[in-house]
């Protein structure tokens, strides 16, 4: 099922350049199962026509207040009855002042001042704009007021310049907006998670490694990001990219990834090892490359040595975060996780069968605790990890930081 599934979306265009993106938004938004009705101000229409907007809508656009095809000619009344959230992107300085000041002068403004659902902001101005003493304080009432506002990012502008002000990219306000509508069961929560092969060097071009994607643990890190949590993600070599509002820091051994997760327990509430780490390194890597004899003979002895056990070393922690571990097997599923919960001494513990999900997309994931086991229905690896983010929610401790 689509994450925006029977969401009905208002998507709001303020003058600004950043307009180009938004045509790419709301075909996103459209891709992933949203209802969009847009409305442009003047100003945006300089930008992109609403013949654009309309044709990746399939809906009829909306410019003026005085538009009499709704009901009652009332658009700023019908447009947002109904709606889940109103969305305005890009919003320009000047539309941000008039939102602090509650000014009704068009439609937008007017659907904003007249709204019964949640209003969020996407900025895009120049460096200069967004800095200004003026802009920020009106950043600051708005979210007083319980605007949402996302961004803005930094980076190349259209006037040349280089800062912050840019609009985020579609693809980031899509997450946001997917993130919105999620359960906030981890608001407030900082949570650790690996994910990735660890990759141990033979020699400077060959290593040892464990198969793994890195599929589970990265969508295990934007379904906490998405449930409200600050998220770093300490993960091994893979070919995806770091999920939308999570830190990731690359790493490539199990030293390295030990290293990295033992300088943040500190921090975290909630640490989640789901990376394929590897169990030995070799002791006597080599520092050139080895070279292969002509007759394919003298295959090198290569000497292994034992990694530090990242989880076990965490759970140990006389003060550390609620751990929660990954055990992927070939058989006995039921026998070895749940000998390995209590070898690591955690409360949770996550399974599957290897063979079952290697590489692919969808996953089959066994709770592990003190009560027993408990299988969670098959599904693709997102609504899964969602799907564990919960039950993680309904079980971790409260832990509170000192300031």
């Amino acid at each position: 099922m689509p994450e925006l599934h029977k969401k009905r979306l208002v998507l709001g265009l303020t003058g600004g350049i950043a307009c180009y993106k938004s045509a790419e938004l709301l075909r996103r938004l459209g891709d992933h199962g949203a209802t969009v009705d847009v409305v442009m101000t003047d100003a945006a229409t300089h930008f992109i026509t609403p013949v654009t907007m309309q044709a990746l809508s399939g809906r009829p656009v909306h410019t003026d207040a005085w538009d009499n095809r709704q009901p009652n000619n009332m658009p700023h009344i019908n447009l947002s009855r109904g709606a889940d959230a109103i969305v305005i992107a890009p919003a320009s300085a000047d539309f941000m002042a008039r939102l602090v000041q509650g000014r009704a002068d068009d439609l937008l403004a007017t659907l904003c001042l007249a709204r019964t659902c949640p209003l969020i902001l996407a900025p895009a101005m120049n460096r200069e704009m967004w800095d200004n003493p003026a802009t920020q304080r009106n950043v600051r009432q708005l979210r007083e007021d319980g605007v949402i506002i996302i961004g803005p990012g930094s980076g190349h502008q259209a006037c040349g310049e280089t800062g912050d002000g840019r609009m985020l990219e579609p693809a980031e306000i899509l997450a946001e907006i997917i993130a919105f509508f999620q359960p906030k069961v981890l608001q407030g929560k900082r949570v650790l998670l690996t994910a990735g092969p660890t990759s141990e060097p033979i020699d400077p071009v060959r290593v040892i490694s464990n198969r793994s994607s890195g599929k589970t643990g990265y969508a295990l890190a934007r379904a906490a990001f998405e449930a409200g949590a600050d998220v770093t993600l300490v993960s091994g070599p893979t070919a995806l990219a770091a999920p939308y509002g999570v830190e990731r820091i690359s790493v490539h051994t199990a030293l390295e990834m030990h290293q990295a997760v033992m300088s943040r327990t500190g921090e975290a509430d909630i640490f989640i090892a789901v990376a394929a780490v590897a169990d030995w390194r070799v002791a006597n890597p080599a520092e050139h490359k080895i070279k292969k004899t002509d007759n394919g003979r003298g295959v090198p002895v290569l000497e292994f040595i034992p990694n530090p056990d990242i989880l076990a070393s965490v759970a140990a922690l006389p003060d550390g975060p609620w751990c929660v571990g990954f055990a992927a097997e070939t058989e006995k599923l039921v026998q070895h996780a749940e000998e390995k919960r209590q070898r690591k001494g955690i409360d949770l513990l996550v399974g599957n069968l290897a063979q079952d999900v290697m590489d692919g997309d969808d996953t089959r994931l066994s709770l592990f605790d003190a009560a027993g086991c408990h299988h969670l229905p098959a599904a693709d690896k997102l609504s899964a990890a969602r799907r564990l983010i919960g039950e993680i929610a309904r079980r971790a401790p409260q832990r509170h930081h000192s300031a």
